[in-house]
């Protein structure tokens, strides 16, 4: 499955609205008397799961809050979930899919016959390891949100650690160990030659960094990650943007003025030509912002809803959360690769349109930051990082179920957004919005966002081919 594919008056009414539902996920709202949950555990927990690492997005800052290292803890929580529940599965010899990594889990059973909630036992537990250790900092709020689904202390005897969720969380940190994540080298390309990236001059604000010199590139790195499931960052990279050598041939071509001329007219503050639907569009899925749970978290909240239509027992919720987060971790992956390890580091839109001169020199883009100040995010345009990530995530979706037209609700919490809530007629569409919400806020230009919808979409289509994949009638077990 290939595809090719002024400020508002509202803006003061979004943030307060955005801010209410924040709030509605502050951590004083976790402690609930351990007497009422003590019989059993209320609603799947894997979803339960995911709305407590969202708010631990919401609460990151600087290069944690960065889509490659939420994407990352996303495909971690979740592929751990996913292997503690294979693990159940194998137990009981109702194992369907293989597990992420090699040799599935079996654990000694007194019975034939599953113990009392074990099966969410095994998840609620890994999934607070996995958390509380990628996010040291939130592990009070994650602490009080263990005890408020099980009635118990997170510090609490449980004997599944032993048997399962030790060596889950073990072989999920190994796999990650040395991946490149933490690399802490900052970028020192070419920011002189026109076209080139560079800084694009904002200043650093009490939520937000700055962008003014190079080192202040976010994650230059993260295109060298050790990928998930994927070979390579660069598997799905085009040798170069558009077949352009050098960015002096990129300049001169007539495409390339087309492209900046467009991204001019569309993508500004003041522009008379975007459409309303498109400026609603642009900001549903922006979440660039930190204290919004950046598009992986927006992302992952949507596979909770299509997760919830389809009413998907807890071994395929856990599966779905699974293919997503790991298409997602690989779609930033490949991302990075082409902002930063692609012969052209292209520059944004806002220098590109500034450097045509004339009543141009002042150009701002609709993309702005809490107060409304011009804002582009601080790295390279080319990929488009948002396409990559719908895209990725549509095709995740679109494998799983074999299909497309599938109508649910998509919701907002970026400070700017105009609607809460958004109907999806199909998860194609969720691509198609994403992949062109940047070109109206004036942070990519058109072929940023096509290029980076089809190597998503590739990365989703590898990702199921190779990852979680059914298990063969008959097949050994490997322990």
């Amino acid at each position: 499955m290939k595809y090719r594919a002024g400020r508002h008056l509202g803006r003061l009414r979004a943030v307060a609205v955005a801010g209410a539902l924040l709030a509605g996920l502050s951590p004083a709202a976790a402690a609930a008397p351990p007497a009422a949950v003590v019989t059993g555990h209320k609603g799947d927990p894997t979803q339960y799961w995911n709305k407590v690492l969202l708010q631990t997005f919401r609460n990151a800052r600087g290069s944690d809050a960065s889509p490659g290292n939420l994407s990352r803890s996303g495909a971690m929580v979740f592929a751990a979930i996913y292997n503690a529940e294979s693990a159940y599965q194998n137990t009981y010899g109702t194992l369907k899919y293989q597990p992420y990594l090699n040799r599935p889990l079996k654990y000694a059973s007194e019975s034939s016959q599953p113990g009392r909630d074990e099966e969410e036992r095994l998840i609620d537990r890994t999934a607070y390891r996995m958390i509380s250790e990628l996010y040291p900092g939130d592990k009070a709020y994650i602490d009080a949100r263990y005890e408020a689904r099980t009635g118990r202390s997170p510090y609490a005897y449980e004997p599944l650690d032993r048997l399962v969720v030790d060596r889950v969380v073990r072989q999920i940190n190994k796999s990650r160990a040395d991946d490149g994540s933490d690399n802490p080298e900052v970028y020192d390309g070419d920011t002189t030659t026109p076209g080139a990236w560079r800084p694009t001059g904002e200043e650093a604000t009490a939520d937000e960094g700055a962008c003014k010199e190079p080192s202040d590139a976010v994650t230059p790195n993260w295109g060298k990650v050790k990928p998930f499931v994927l070979r390579s960052g660069s598997q799905f990279r085009p040798p170069t943007l558009r077949g352009f050598t050098s960015y002096d041939e990129m300049l001169a071509s007539p495409e390339y003025a087309r492209q900046v001329d467009e991204v001019r007219r569309v993508g500004a503050v003041d522009s008379t030509e975007r459409t309303y639907d498109q400026t609603v569009v642009g900001w549903f899925w922006d979440h660039d912002l930190n204290g919004t749970y950046h598009p992986p978290g927006q992302l992952l909240q949507l596979t909770g809803t299509v997760a919830k239509k389809f009413k998907l027992d807890t071994y395929e919720t856990t599966r779905l959360f699974a293919l997503s987060a790991l298409s997602l971790a690989d779609a930033g992956i490949a991302a990075w690769d082409s902002k930063f390890d692609s012969p052209i580091n292209e520059w944004r839109p806002v220098s590109a349109v500034r450097a045509t001169g004339g009543a141009n020199a002042n150009w701002e883009p609709l993309s702005a930051d809490r107060s409304g100040a011009p804002w582009t995010p601080c790295f390279p345009a080319w990929t488009s990082g948002h396409a990559n990530f719908t895209a990725a995530w549509a095709g995740a979706m679109q494998h799983y179920f074999d299909r497309d037209d599938v109508s649910f609700t998509a919701h907002s919490e970026d400070p700017h957004t105009l609607v809460l809530s958004r109907q999806m007629n199909s998860f194609s569409q969720v691509a198609q919005e994403g992949e062109f919400s940047r070109l109206w806020l004036g942070a990519h230009f058109r072929w940023d966002a096509e290029d980076g919808r089809e190597i998503g979409t590739n990365v989703a289509e590898y990702v199921f081919d190779n990852a979680l994949q059914p298990t063969r009638p008959g097949r050994p077990d490997q322990r």
